[in-house]
């Protein structure tokens, strides 16, 4: 099982890499912006800096621009990565023009993930491109109406015989990710809330005080 940490905030890095849970972290423009941040000012070596401090193994950051800003930003991030010794994963969205482009970050070295994948068919591609990871949208497809569920399904049968590997991404919920655990998924990006729910149990917090209530001398 594998979980990934879904947020560009540092603050939340410092609370919750620390608990070992986190195999990396995943960021993209969208949670760039919520920060009140532009995505190309990004200092991006302090930020590659910061995860391999907190013991990130991976970061996830995605292309933006024109072909030739993407490749030249995807191999500066992956450089950058390579000198701080953590691998540094190119998100590069599922369009045409991000198709293309695939190949010519597989080609620096770089790992890719396909990210917003909302059919089934797109697994397909990402594993004809030899990609390392794909990112189904959930949460998203809930909410285009599609069958969410059932897309998943198809998605980890395709995954078995792949090297490709789906992070389940848009998760809204901890009952999603332990819906979709118990179908096969074992890696998933989850937001800072989801993640604070995953790690919480009000009955293991009213077992944890009976425990401590008898060691004062209490009853259970």
């Amino acid at each position: 099982m594998r979980l990934y940490l879904d947020t560009a905030d540092p603050v939340d890095w410092e609370y919750l890499m620390p608990t070992g849970a986190f195999y990396g972290i995943t960021t993209n423009p969208l949670l760039i912006s919520q920060l009140g941040l532009n995505y190309g000012e990004i200092v991006w070596e302090e930020m590659v800096s910061k995860a391999a401090d907190l013991g990130a193994k991976e970061l996830h950051i995605q292309t933006y621009g024109d072909v030739n800003n993407a490749l030249s930003f995807g191999k500066h991030i992956y450089d950058l990565g390579r000198s701080l010794d953590i691998d540094c994963v190119i998100k590069i969205p599922f369009t045409l023009e991000g198709i293309l482009l695939s190949r010519k970050i597989k080609e620096i070295g770089a790992k890719i993930l396909m990210t917003a994948c909302y059919e089934p068919k797109q697994m397909i591609t990402a594993c004809a491109l030899k990609a390392d990871y794909v990112a189904p949208y959930f949460g998203r497809m809930m909410d285009e109406g599609l069958d969410a569920m059932a897309h998943m399904k198809v998605i980890e049968k395709i995954s078995r015989k792949s090297t490709c590997v789906p992070v389940v991404a848009s998760l809204r919920n901890v009952q999603q990710l332990t819906d979709l655990a118990a179908i096969g998924h074992n890696c998933f990006t989850i937001s800072p809330d989801v993640a604070r729910d995953l790690f919480g149990s009000k009955f293991t917090d009213a077992a944890t005080i009976a425990f401590e209530t008898t060691t004062k001398g209490g009853k259970l």
